[in-house]
């Protein structure tokens, strides 16, 4: 039964809103504010001389192949490498989270070395092991060779979309692999902290329905789950995009790459590295605002069910 609200009731979320408002606000503003003595400082204190026109020029200069702007193919190089990474964090996430919360040995131990292997090395450390070690050998083993490294044919409009230039194939793989293991470790507890806040009365009332393992996880388990974790993985995701960096260690040609080979050749350092981060400050934002999105309306589901 839902009960109405008392105008004193809506009152207090009223002033509530109105908090939450002003805060963000006086965020914005302090934020500013430092944004602009920050500017000051950089063109009176250190005498740097801006050159924004030139940089802007710069990262919108198409290539002498008429291909598009050197930038502009590490900013789809990051964003490849970000809805990879994720597909593959959260689906091998999920299997290794259920596989943690599973009471079959054989099931849960396997996934606490995996987890425990993964956030216990440095991510950097990672990315060179798996890269120099694994990646080389992991490639021949799986009958991809051919494909990534002896593939002479001209990819079409949508393998370019999905992969990138076929000469990148085999770091992007790599890239997504990277960051794709590094990310999906951190799922898997975020998913197995999920199922262990779910109450125990609702396995019990599921299971005395007579419901089948699917059912029982489809519909009563993971609409729960999912209002549970949402914040959790909307950081996981943000984190993922931050994480596609690194791999510029191991010459995948994303946004940190570029944006470090047109500071060092141009010699707009400031420039170039605030446009570097203000497109990733983009990409998180929207993808915190789509994890927003998804947060409310499962918890409208839910309510309404």
């Amino acid at each position: 039964m839902i009960k109405a609200k008392t105008p004193r009731q809506s009152n207090g979320a009223i002033q509530t809103q109105w908090k939450l408002n002003s805060l963000d606000l006086i965020l914005l503003l302090v934020l500013v504010i430092a944004g602009v003595w920050l500017y000051y400082r950089a063109a009176h204190g250190i005498n740097y001389q801006w050159r924004w026109q030139q940089a802007i020029d710069l990262i919108f200069t198409a290539r002498s192949d008429g291909s598009l702007p050197y930038f502009l193919q590490g900013l789809i190089a990051t964003v490849r490498l970000s809805i990879w990474g994720m597909v593959l964090a959260l689906g091998l996430g999920t299997v290794v989270g259920i596989a943690r919360f599973s009471s079959v040995s054989i099931l849960r131990v396997p996934a606490n070395l995996f987890v425990q292997l993964v956030r216990n090395i440095p991510p950097l450390v990672f990315v060179f092991i798996f890269y120099f070690f694994i990646s080389n050998q992991l490639i021949p083993l799986l009958g991809l060779q051919t494909v990534l490294r002896e593939f002479t044919g001209e990819p079409n409009s949508f393998q370019l979309v999905l992969f990138g230039p076929a000469s990148l194939w085999e770091n992007t793989l790599s890239g997504v692999l990277c960051v794709g293991l590094l990310s999906s470790a951190y799922v898997a507890e975020v998913i197995r902290s999920g199922l262990n806040s779910v109450p125990k009365g609702q396995w019990e009332a599921a299971d005395s329905l007579g419901l089948s393992t699917w059912t029982k996880y489809r519909y009563v388990v993971a609409p729960q789950v999912l209002t549970l974790i949402t914040p959790a993985l909307a950081g996981q995701a943000i984190s993922l995009i931050k994480d596609t960096s690194i791999v510029s260690l191991i010459s995948i040609q994303e946004m940190t790459f570029v944006g470090t080979e047109m500071a060092n050749s141009s010699g707009l350092v400031f420039e170039i590295w605030l446009i570097v981060g203000g497109c990733y400050l983009m990409l998180c934002l929207l993808l915190s605002l789509g994890f927003k999105k998804i947060e409310k309306r499962s918890l409208r589901h839910l309510k309404s069910d």
